[in-house]
């Protein structure tokens, strides 16, 4: 292949990690916009705000025994809301085997002091799980959107745990089937797997996390936008739509848009069944190139979301170099690793990505190595 003599460009080349890609379709003027302009705590927006935490229950098959509320600060917000509201009860353990696990780790020694067990792993590894204490909280991401490593199942998460698990599932929602039953917290946020806007997070709470914050009060300040609790018990209007502070209803209603075409695409399993086609596509392009590989080393483990590839011999130069390249050509968008990540890629897989586009990518990265290595 000549520098003349390029490939199809994918349709859609949104192959960022977050925000990830709009779902099929999506264009500003499909969005209900009634609502701009007009208090959150009037009835339409009430009604907006209610229906959204109504669709993630329904995409998501939530059960009714846990509660799911729109939250400031994206997922670091949402996670850090738990961390503050409920850790200090009992001994906590932190998994770590990514940067944003490892944010988690610096938040409980150095913001909470709390002294936790640390069970780290390496980029591309998973910690050993067996190692895990249930009689503590536990805190971990369920897929690491840096490593491109993830939690194969919630078997390990005893049933009988006497700790809280808390679980960063950002690039893990809308994607696998999560275990509900194993999971007491829950956060993410809408511009992953949703393809939607930043700055609001979402809190799931199962009813052992409402426990503990009925009889748990932590001796450190909260702020206003860490407080659950309205005179002494659990604020219920958080979780129907009665936000901590001014939500974006644009962004809200951009999420609505997403969730609805979740519905129309089959809801979970077809969200699910969309991102596995999509890592199928990835893999067996990375299984035709030599100089490609998963930075994850146990296949059982691989992220089928945020995909992180090892590209034979490169630097950080090579691939700033390389992404540059693709970006240049408008065939790849945002697909270097992250920046505290080994030098490599990272192609998001979720559902609102086109397998078709995941396919005409491959011969781009070709043409990318070929330019590259000259």
């Amino acid at each position: 292949m000549t520098t003349t003599d390029k490939p199809p460009l994918p349709a859609r080349p949104f192959f960022s990690s977050g925000p990830c890609a709009k779902p099929p379709g999506w264009a500003p003027d499909k969005l209900f916009l009634n609502d701009l302009g007009r208090s959150h705590r009037g009835t339409l927006g009430k009604q907006r705000l209610r229906y959204c935490i109504d669709l993630m229950r329904e995409t998501l098959a939530l059960p009714d025994t846990h509660r799911i509320g729109i939250v400031p600060g994206s997922d670091t917000g949402a996670f850090e809301l738990a961390m503050w509201s409920m850790l200090g009860a009992r001994p906590v353990t932190c998994l770590a085997w990514e940067s944003f696990g490892e944010g988690w780790v610096t938040d409980a020694v150095k913001q909470l002091k709390l002294d936790p067990t640390i069970i780290r792993a390496d980029y591309g590894d998973l910690p050993d799980l067996a190692q895990v204490d249930w009689s503590n909280d536990v805190l971990f991401t369920w897929n690491g959107t840096t490593s491109g490593v993830r939690v194969p199942h919630g078997e390990w998460i005893a049933a009988d745990r006497e700790g809280l698990s808390f679980a960063d599932a950002t690039s893990a929602v809308f994607a696998y089937d999560i275990p509900w039953d194993k999971v007491d917290v829950a956060t993410f946020s809408w511009q992953k797997a949703l393809g939607g806007e930043g700055a609001h997070g979402v809190l799931i709470l199962g009813p052992r996390a409402v426990e503990r914050l009925a009889s748990f009060v932590p001796d450190r300040p909260l702020p206003k936008l860490f407080r659950l609790l309205k005179s002494g018990t659990l604020n219920e209007g958080i979780f129907t739509g009665e936000t901590i502070n001014t939500p974006s209803m644009l962004a809200v209603e951009d999420a609505i848009f997403a969730l609805e075409w979740a519905r129309g695409v089959g809801g979970l399993q077809g969200m699910i069944a969309r991102t596995e086609a999509n890592a199928a596509a990835l893999d067996r392009i990375v299984a035709g190139r030599n100089w490609l590989g998963h930075l994850a080393q146990d296949p059982s483990s691989c992220s089928k979301t945020s995909v992180c590839l090892t590209v034979d011999g490169a630097d950080a130069t090579f691939i700033k170099r390389f992404a540059a390249l693709l970006e240049a050509e408008g065939a790849a968008y945002d697909i270097a690793g992250y920046r505290d990540a080994p030098p490599g890629l990272r192609i998001w897989c979720g559902a609102t990505v086109d397998t078709a586009d995941i396919e005409a990518l491959g011969p781009w990265l070709d043409w990318a190595w070929k330019e590259t290595s000259q």
